[in-house]
């Protein structure tokens, strides 16, 4: 494989970031891993070709790395919702939420710029957090974004993201909703009621959550890897959210467990602070462009993809 199909991957040893790198490897290309812990990294993805030490304040390193690359594809960023029974967003959280993003992604392009063979692509994530809480409106990626906390890290993510276009290089920023995995992120632990026949609907029950299952988030990444097209923001979710109440009852039913039990939004609200905002309101995200660029959803709807996850 040529210089041309090698790919730059940062959080590639998150629950994302495993599944796309061996979607690339499978498809042939050339993977370099970045990572703030190379070893554990060697451990989780390996076999990549070669494995670069990750450092928010590191640009000549990365320069060399990024030469001749064919994309950058950046993952990486603190969990937002790393336990989320228990975590609080204290202002060390969020700070680390929003440095690790802003500033890793300044840092990124800044190595592109330093670059003399520049490559043709960067993929950087975001989160349709950038929309801020809505009620039932569907948004695509036209919508203005909004003003809480995570809405004003998406932007200025996004914002750090879009510079690259400025040196030539195709950007698309794909605002994913929640990835469904019963082994990691917030999945397992929406689980744990139901496996006690506990679970039920956090109140109100109204709000939306937009959802995807990982074979589509990856199916997606790869398309904005692969077809010219793909540019600017891109929504990660399936065609299909469900309000809160609806995505309950569906778990239950998959799991075998009644959901009965509703969740006042007060009780979470004392035990998380400003993180119950995560699942106390939500976000109706539509896969516009996406689907406007061709992309067939594999799990469209959300009982067969649970389905498929939980075995």
């Amino acid at each position: 494989m040529s210089n041309s199909k090698r790919i730059i991957l940062t959080g590639a040893t998150g629950v994302i970031g495993r599944r796309l790198f061996a979607a690339l490897k499978g498809r042939g290309y050339e993977v370099v891993v970045f990572s703030r812990r190379a070893q554990q990294a060697r451990t989780l993805v390996p076999n990549a070709d070669s494995y670069v030490w990750w450092a928010t304040n590191t640009v000549g390193a990365w320069a060399s790395a990024i030469e001749g690359a064919y994309a950058v594809i950046h993952l990486a960023g603190a969990p937002i919702a790393e336990g989320i029974l228990g975590q609080r967003w204290t202002p060390e959280v969020k700070a680390e939420i929003y440095n690790s993003r802003v500033i890793g992604t300044r840092t990124i392009v800044d190595a592109i710029a330093a670059a003399t063979d520049r490559p043709k692509v960067l993929l950087c994530a975001s989160g349709v957090g950038y929309y801020g809480f809505c009620d039932y409106t569907a948004l695509d990626e036209n919508t203005t974004p909004g003003h809480d906390f995570l809405a004003q890290v998406c932007v200025a993510w996004e914002r750090e993201a879009a510079r690259a276009e400025e040196l030539g290089v195709r950007v698309a920023r794909l605002r994913t909703g929640l990835m469904l995995d019963p082994e990691g992120g917030v999945l397992p632990q929406i689980m744990q009621p139901f496996r006690i026949h506990v679970g039920g609907p956090v109140l109100p029950g109204t709000q939306y959550y937009s959802w995807i299952h990982p074979d589509d988030l990856v199916g997606i990444y790869m398309l904005a890897l692969e077809d010219e097209r793909a540019s600017g923001p891109i929504n990660a979710t399936a065609p299909t959210p469900q309000t809160n109440r609806d995505f309950s009852s569906i778990l239950g039913k998959v799991m075998n467990s009644l959901s009965w039990m509703p969740i006042p939004d007060v009780v979470l609200r004392t035990v998380l602070g400003e993180m119950a905002d995560l699942v106390v309101n939500g976000q109706r995200a539509m896969p516009k462009k996406a689907q406007a660029l061709g992309y067939q959803f594999k799990y469209p709807k959300l009982e067969p993809a649970l389905r498929d996850l939980i075995k």
